[in-house]
């Protein structure tokens, strides 16, 4: 059985917002911060001034994983866990298109890390947006790859026990080029990392955030709540001290090599705080380590990026090698090779 896609037009219009709506409402439990990603990811594409024929989503499977449905882009809804190895397709066949990669927690970092830390490694130009509300939202409330230890759900009663995945740390560890974190209910921030992420060249992981209200609510409380939420995000911004509180009267001091939390007063001033580089490996290693450390606050922003060649980069050099030194080649030749022989 073949299935025929309908190329999508050139917008005759001025692309805006809606250029990018699908024609199916998204089904999400109201309240879901999956819109809020949806809406801003539909902005940013706007901003970057693309059109919907020259953008393929691709997902796996979960609640965030439907998004494609939603756009009026290119779309792919795939496996469980292998939407990454299909977006790897797609930007090899296409280099053009701009290619962004969806889906949840459990999606990309249980039955599909592997994936995860393969497509980072080899910096193929992909966007991967990954929705991470800390538990398996679609299969009705199990914990997840990040769940937190001692996490009580469905599936754990008596609390994990398994040490969660720290999403940005394996990113770096997978020597991914860009890595960056934004929350549900940051739009703007949300919408400027995206915007960030689309522009480097290479593999780029955005870690967004999103409150599952039925099945998790209130995982990420304290970054998000007027009362509290000063006390507990800090905002990170290239070249400039780590600074936070409602008060602007926190920042983050190097102890030698170990961070610590300083009140901004007569003791310590804004000069004596660890000024943010996004290059900085080193840096982005120690804000990793405060994803799950309730002494610290949350970090958002760019943590880190780099730039290196991309797999496609490579590849073309590579085959352009090869014909000049083999010629076009013969696809009959290649499957026949030389190890065969017939039977008479």
């Amino acid at each position: 059985m073949s299935t025929t896609v309908e190329p999508l037009a050139p917008p005759e219009k001025e692309v805006n917002k809606d250029s990018f709506k699908g024609k199916i409402d998204p089904d999400w439990c109201p309240g879901c911060g999956d819109f809020a990603v949806l809406s801003c990811l539909q902005k940013a594409l706007v901003e970057l001034e693309l059109e919907p024929h020259k953008v393929m989503i691709i997902s796996g499977i979960g609640c965030s994983s439907n998004l494609p449905g939603y756009m009026n882009t290119y779309g792919m809804h795939t496996l469980h866990g292998r939407g990454l190895a299909v977006a790897t397709g797609v930007k090899l066949g296409n280099h053009d298109l701009t290619v962004i990669a969806t889906g949840g927690d459990g999606d990309g970092f249980g039955i599909g890390g592997n994936h995860f830390i393969h497509v980072l490694r080899r910096n193929i130009d992909l966007n991967i947006v990954l929705f991470n509300n800390r538990i398996y939202g679609l299969t009705k409330g199990q914990y997840s790859p990040t769940s937190e230890l001692g996490k009580v759900t469905k599936s754990t009663p008596f609390g994990s026990l398994d040490t969660p995945f720290n999403p940005p740390a394996l990113a770096l560890g997978a020597q991914a080029t860009f890595v960056a974190r934004s929350i549900d209910r940051y739009p703007s921030h949300l919408q400027k990392m995206l915007g960030r992420t689309h522009g480097h060249k290479g593999a780029s992981f955005l870690e967004v955030y999103q409150n599952c209200h039925i099945f998790n609510d209130g995982a990420f409380k304290l970054m998000t709540e007027k009362e509290t939420k000063d006390n507990h995000v800090l905002e990170l911004e290239d070249g400039q001290p780590m600074i936070f509180g409602k008060e602007k009267n926190k920042g983050i001091r190097l102890d030698g090599f170990r961070p610590e939390v300083v009140t901004i007063n007569g003791d310590f001033s804004a000069d004596d705080l660890l000024v943010h580089n996004e290059t900085d490996k080193n840096i982005a290693d120690i804000l990793t380590n405060f994803t799950y450390d309730t002494e610290f606050p949350t970090p958002i922003g760019v943590l880190y990026v780099a730039e290196s060649s991309t797999y496609e980069d490579r590849l073309e050099k590579q085959i352009k090698n090869a014909k000049k030194k083999l010629g076009e080649g013969n696809l009959e030749d290649l499957i026949r090779g030389v190890d065969m022989w017939d039977v008479e």
